[in-house]
C-alpha cells in the first residue's frame, strides 16, 4: 500500500469508529478508511454476549455481539469504506498522516483530509490503585476475565470477590454465577453503586450477591495464588477505618474500578485534553483543538451505553465528511460550555456557534445520586433549556438537547447545571 489519501480515516474500529464510517458515508464522503487493530471490527462488545445493547439506538434490544453486527453490517457493502483489521496505528502527525503497521501490508503511511479518534478506552489495573500485597496469580481486571470467559473459553477461578461496582464488575458478577462459581462479595468505596440500576438488580440481588457500600480492600493474601482478601470500610475521605476489617476467602480478585479513555495517541499530537473526562477537548461537531481532527465515543469520555456512543461518533462521521468536501459552516463566536454546580462534566466543552444555528446535544454527568433535579441550560442570563429529571445518577449519562432556535444567536458562555428540587 504506498500513500493514499482519504477524505475520512477513522482510528478503531469499534461501535463508535463503525457508526462513525456510516455516518461519513450518508454525508458524501467518498473515501474512507477505518483503522482497526483487534482481528476483526466490532470492539470490546464481541466479549460482552449479555443483552442490554441497542434499545435507543435499533429501538430492540440486542447482545454485544448482535449491536457490533448491526454496525458492521451498515458499512460492509459500501465501496467507499475501506476496513483494515489487525493494523495498529503507531502514530498521528497534525498534517493527518497516519502510520500503520499490520502483517499483512507491513509499516504503510495514509493520509486523511479528516480524521476521526475512536479508539475507546481501556480498565484501571490494581496498580493504578495500589492494593498493598504480594503479586500473586489470580487478580484480574473484571473485562480481561470477561474475555477469558467468554470468547477463550477459561475460568479464571471459582471463589471470587469483586472490587467496584462498575457495570463490567456487576455484569461479571452474573457472569460467574451462571458459570457456578461463587462470587463472596462486591466491595465499592463510593457510597452508592457505580453501575445502572438494571445490572444492580438483575446481576446483584437476584442472584443475592452481597454489596459492601462504603468499603475497599487494604490487603490480598497469597504469595502464589489469591487466597482471600481484607476489606474495611472507609470515611467519607475514603480512608479505611482502623478496627473494621474482616477476611474474606476467595481464589480470584476481579477489579471493576473505573475506564480510562484510550488517549495516548491523542497526547501524541499535542490535542488540548481536559482534566476530568481524561479525554480531547471537542466543540458540538466533535472536533478536537486541531482542526479536522474529531473525536467521539468512550475516547472523548465514558459512556454508559453505547447507543450514546453510536449516537455521538454519528455526529462526528457527519461533520468530518462535511468538512473534508469544505461544506462547513463558517463560526460566528465560540462559546464555552461549562459545567457547573452538582454537573461534573459535560461534553461538548465548547460550541462554534454558525450562522443559521443547530440542535446542540449535550452529554453529561453528575456528581452525586440525587432526586428529583431541575437542570438548567443558559446562555448569560438567559435560559435555554429547563427541565426536571426524576433522578440523576453518576453512573448514568443525562444526554439533552438545545434546540436550534434557542441555541442560535446565543453567544454569552454557556452553563449547564443541576440542582435538587422539593418533590
Amino acid at each position: 500500500m504506498g500513500e493514499q489519501l482519504y477524505d475520512v480515516i477513522i482510528i478503531g474500529g469499534g461501535p463508535a469508529g463503525l457508526s462513525a464510517a456510516y455516518s461519513a458515508w450518508q454525508n458524501g464522503a467518498k473515501k474512507i478508511l477505518v483503522l482497526e487493530r483487534d482481528r476483526e471490527a466490532g470492539g470490546i462488545l464481541q466479549q460482552c454476549i449479555h443483552n442490554g445493547f441497542g434499545l435507543h439506538h435499533f429501538k430492540e434490544e440486542l447482545t454485544g455481539p448482535g449491536y457490533a453486527q448491526r454496525c458492521y453490517d451498515l458499512v460492509k457493502d459500501k465501496e467507499e469504506i475501506e476496513i483494515l483489521v489487525d493494523t495498529m496505528v503507531l502514530n498521528i502527525n497534525d498534517d493527518k498522516l497516519v502510520t500503520a503497521v499490520s502483517p499483512k501490508h507491513g509499516l504503510i503511511k495514509v493520509q486523511g483530509k479528516t480524521i476521526i479518534l475512536t479508539m475507546g478506552c481501556r480498565e484501571r489495573t490494581r496498580g493504578a490503585i495500589r492494593i498493598p500485597g504480594y503479586r500473586p496469580a489470580g487478580v484480574f481486571t473484571a473485562g480481561a476475565a470477561q474475555r477469558m470467559v467468554n470468547m477463550e473459553g477459561y475460568l479464571p477461578g471459582k471463589k471470587i470477590v469483586i472490587l467496584g461496582s462498575g457495570d463490567i464488575g456487576l455484569i461479571m458478577a452474573r457472569r460467574m454465577s451462571l458459570e457456578g462459581c461463587k462470587v463472596q462479595a462486591v466491595l465499592e468505596i463510593c457510597p452508592f453503586s457505580n453501575g445502572l440500576t438494571r445490572n444492580m438488580v438483575q446481576c446483584l440481588y437476584d442472584y443475592d450477591i452481597p454489596l459492601h457500600l462504603s468499603h475497599t480492600i487494604t490487603a490480598i493474601h497469597g504469595k502464589d495464588r489469591v487466597t482471600g482478601i481484607t476489606a474495611a470500610k472507609v470515611d467519607e475521605h475514603m480512608k479505611p477505618i482502623p478496627g473494621t476489617e474482616f477476611d474474606i476467602d476467595c481464589d480470584t480478585l476481579l477489579l471493576s474500578v473505573g475506564l480510562i479513555p484510550e488517549n495516548e495517541l491523542s497526547r501524541g499530537l499535542g490535542l488540548d485534553m481536559h482534566p476530568l473526562t481524561s479525554g480531547p477537548i471537542v466543540d458540538q461537531h466533535r472536533e478536537t483543538s486541531i482542526t479536522g481532527i474529531f473525536a467521539a465515543g468512550n475516547v472523548v469520555h465514558v459512556h454508559d451505553l453505547v447507543d450514546f456512543v453510536s449516537e455521538e461518533a454519528e455526529i462526528a462521521g457527519k461533520y468530518a465528511a462535511l468538512k473534508a468536501m469544505g461544506k462547513m459552516e463558517d463560526n460566528v463566536a465560540d462559546v464555552a460550555v461549562e459545567a457547573a454546580g452538582e454537573v461534573r462534566t459535560c461534553v461538548p466543552q465548547h460550541v462554534r456557534a454558525g450562522e443559521n444555528g443547530e440542535t446542540i446535544r449535550l452529554f453529561m454527568r453528575v456528581r452525586k445520586p440525587m432526586k428529583h433535579v431541575r437542570l438548567t441550560v443558559k446562555s448569560g442570563a438567559d435560559t435555554l433549556l429547563s427541565k426536571v429529571l426524576p433522578v440523576a445518577k453518576p453512573s448514568e449519562m443525562i444526554a439533552v438537547n438545545v434546540p436550534a432556535d434557542k441555541a442560535k444567536g446565543h453567544h454569552a458562555d454557556w452553563t449547564v447545571s443541576v440542582t435538587e428540587e422539593e418533590a
